[in-house]
């Protein structure tokens, strides 16, 4: 049975928002590309870049930069995940988009808020498990 996408509070707006900054602040072609920003159930707002390595496997997620900080710092239970990408030189457009997570990041997410909302391109958000619905289990 498919969930139904919900729509965007202003919460989510200011996730997003957080997301971009990040990028924005920290983008570097091939290095940084993605931001994402976290809430956790404390309702605090948790934020990473992806983290770009010579060697490609060695690329960590900014989500995964995001949740470490929550689980480190904070309380480590997801609510809501954003992740936005800052667009390459060249590619004609300017638009900090917002993306959906890899799904290693789905899988990871999951474990910490199996009732996450991810918010996905084109304006709407659906719960984590809607995203992995058969995920992996120990």
């Amino acid at each position: 049975m498919e969930e139904a996408a919900e729509p965007l509070e202003a919460a989510d707006l200011e996730l997003i928002a957080a997301a971009r900054e990040e990028i924005r602040r920290h983008y570097r072609p091939e290095w940084h590309t993605v931001g994402a920003a976290i809430r956790d159930s404390d309702g605090r707002i948790w934020t990473g870049v992806h983290l770009g390595a010579t060697v490609g496997r060695m690329d960590i997620c900014a989500e995964v930069v995001a949740l470490g900080r929550a689980v480190v710092e904070g309380s480590g239970k997801v609510l809501a995940v954003a992740a936005v990408r800052h667009p390459k030189p060249g590619e004609g457009t300017e638009e900090i988009a917002v993306v959906s997570p890899c799904g290693a990041c789905r899988e990871l997410l999951f474990d910490y808020g199996p009732d996450a909302r991810v918010i996905l391109p084109g304006g709407r958000k659906l719960p984590v498990r809607a995203l992995l619905p058969a995920p992996y289990r120990r």
